[in-house]
């Protein structure tokens, strides 16, 4: 069975220029999944951004940097982004479309936030971090990467996320845990999950006792030990999310990504949309 994709970026997304509602819905029924979740970027937090470090497909980044090199992303605009959702329900009746929102550091931005979900009424809650702090600025992962110790990051990481699931209760779904794992400098050798399994363990197990879901990103390298310790800990239901920012990118590597969950003991819901259970 392939998975409902959960966490997919449209153009509604500041950061998917390459997005298009329309042709991922159309995606969506070539590729026979049961369920797409458009969960949108809210983020509140400015952050560093070092124009050096964009490649080619990252330059429109540029375009929400000041002079301060700090990139500031803009809102969303929810009135736009639910009458497109509106016009795809009806153009593609026999695809469940879900609502969502992908919300940035929420624990650091609690009242924007919670206006955001009084107001959208999503089907799909993502919680998300992607900058830290260091200093009276923040950064992200791969910028810190360049001035500490690559241990050191990701421990901070860690630690930050277990804050942020304890400090905001209105998300569902953590969504790529991995996300500072992927820009994981080659010169810190392989990355080991061993080497951090009690980090991990104390994360998954913060987000296991909120009665969270682990989704299982499949943009970045997938870690079925990662999965397996979720379990162990108390974990009892995984998402999946491709992270596309283009219809292209709908359900990337979905079928190894169902085969690993199985794999360490979870099983699909009652219904195809729903989450995968232990």
């Amino acid at each position: 069975m392939v998975p409902a994709d959960d966490h997919v970026h449209s153009e509604w997304s500041w950061d998917a220029p390459g997005g298009a509602m329309e042709r991922t819905c159309a995606r969506a029924m070539e590729l026979g999944l049961p369920a797409v979740a458009f969960t949108e970027h809210a983020d509140y937090t400015p952050w560093v951004l070092d124009p050096s470090l964009l490649d080619g497909d990252h330059q429109h980044l540029l375009a929400n940097v000041g002079a301060d090199n700090l990139l500031r992303p803009p809102p969303i605009d929810l009135d736009g982004y639910l009458e497109c959702l509106r016009r795809c329900r009806e153009r593609f009746p026999d695809l469940r479309i879900l609502s969502g929102v992908e919300l940035g550091e929420p624990h650091w931005h609690r009242d924007e936030a919670a206006r955001l979900l009084s107001a959208g009424g999503f089907d799909r809650v993502l919680g998300s971090l992607h900058c830290l702090p260091a200093g009276d600025r923040f950064f992200e992962s791969a910028d810190l990467y360049l001035r500490q110790p690559a241990g050191e990051v990701l421990r901070q990481y860690l630690a930050e996320v277990c804050r942020m699931v304890a400090g905001w209760e209105a998300f569902e779904v953590l969504a790529h845990l991995d996300y500072a794992i992927r820009s994981w400098p080659a010169q810190a050798g392989p990355f080991d999950p061993y080497a951090f399994e009690d980090e991990l363990r104390e994360t998954l197990r913060v987000l296991a006792g909120a009665g969270r879901v682990l989704e299982v990103n499949t943009r970045g390298p997938m870690h079925p030990e990662i999965v397996r310790w979720w379990r162990e800990e108390g974990g009892d239901a995984v998402s999946f999310g491709s992270d596309g920012h283009s219809p292209n990118a709908l359900a990337f590597r979905f079928a190894e990504a169902a085969a690993m969950v199985e794999a360490q003991g979870f099983r699909p819901g009652r219904h195809p949309y729903d989450f995968w259970i232990r």
